[in-house]
């Protein structure tokens, strides 16, 4: 059949094909498809508890963490209070000649505690002297002028210094640094500075220097790491602040760096007197364990630590146990003389500080 213009041809039936299609995904506010749609926190609604229930629990919550604050101060009180106890002997017998006396003989009966008193705060403060400014120095160094590919093995081999034991530290010090002591640095320091009476007498190698630079060793990485955590902590606006007002390097550090964190410093410097005063195998391998006071450094002395761990276990008498006890209770009351000093000199800078109630 012939179309026309009046009859025109008959078209195909058209075929239906049902496609299925996912849902739409949201579109970005820029017009684009494709975005991940945005999760919608839902609020969690809590459990229904009764009045009772509610308080029983706030309750038990406050007098559990007043218990957990209260029984470090318990702990102490527990510490003073067993090494009183067991050092009465010594304290009715001697009194405060104890801390006065230095003669110690357990022969005799006769005992005083001045000479590891003195050989205690002597040792830690000349590791402090040596220590500080080299683990200052490090701490600076690595936060603001170390390159960035070095500065990680660096602060690992500081922190391994922490990680080594005592026993070590006091080995190394006896094969290794007494020798170089005795034939090198104390015939110098005698040559040179022996005129001030601190650098006299024979060069034995051990003896009080030994002891102060094993602890100086010792106590670099507790200063350095906690120094290194400080300065990192200043904000950097008052790094640019300074950089701005056309400071140089050292006086942006002195300025901004140094004098914010001068009280973090001072707690690290702290912290690290403390593990001095506490030390005992190291110091006691070779400070030389003689319970003489004398001006120079290189003459052999004692630690109060030192002196309970090599006699505690041979006390014969009732008498010489409890002087031991009471120079462990004369350790406690210098560690937190210490302490105490260190926290009224941080008040003292922080007093004048403005704090945020935020």
């Amino acid at each position: 059949m012939t179309a026309t213009a009046e009859n025109p041809a008959p078209r195909a039936p058209r075929r239906i094909v049902e496609i299925k299609v996912g849902p739409r995904p949201p579109e970005r506010p820029d017009g684009e498809r494709g975005a991940r749609p945005r999760l919608v926190a839902r609020r969690r609604r809590l459990p229904e508890r009764s009045g009772w229930l509610s308080l029983v629990t706030e309750t038990g919550f406050r007098w559990a963490m007043l218990g957990c604050s209260l029984a470090i101060l318990g702990i102490l009180v527990l510490f003073f209070e067993q090494l009183w106890v067991h050092s009465r002997l010594s304290l009715h017998k001697f009194g405060f000649a104890f801390f006065t006396g230095s003669d110690w003989d357990p022969i005799r009966g006769e005992f005083g505690a001045l000479p590891f008193i003195y050989g205690t705060l002597v040792s830690s403060f000349l590791a402090l002297v040596l220590a500080v400014p080299l683990a200052v120095g490090v701490a600076i160094f690595v936060t603001e002028l170390c390159p960035r590919w070095l500065r990680t093995a660096i602060s690992f081999t500081v922190e391994l210094l922490a990680a080594i034991p005592s026993v070590i530290y006091g080995l190394w010090a006896f094969l290794v640094l007494c020798p170089l002591l005795r034939k090198y640095l104390q015939p110098w320091l005698a040559k040179s500075l022996g005129w001030t009476g601190l650098f006299s007498g024979p060069p034995f190698g051990i003896g009080m220097l030994a002891a102060g630079i094993v602890l100086a060793i010792m106590i670099i990485p507790i200063i350095s790491s906690i120094t290194r955590e400080v300065l990192v902590a200043v904000p950097q606006h008052q790094r640019e602040a300074v950089y701005a007002l056309g400071a140089t390097r050292w006086e942006m550090i002195r300025m901004a760096v140094l004098r914010n964190a001068r009280v973090g410093i001072l707690g690290a410097i702290i912290l690290g007197l403390g593990r001095a005063l506490g030390e005992t195998m190291a110091v006691t391998m070779v400070i030389g364990n003689t319970p003489q006071i004398s001006k120079s450094l290189f003459a052999p002395g004692y630690t109060m630590a030192a002196v309970i761990a090599n006699e505690f276990s041979e006390a014969t008498s009732d008498l010489h146990l409890s002087a031991l006890v009471e120079i462990g209770l004369v350790l406690l009351l210098v560690t937190a003389a210490v302490n105490i000093c260190a926290r009224l000199l941080m008040w003292s800078i922080t007093r004048d500080t403005p704090r945020s109630h935020g």
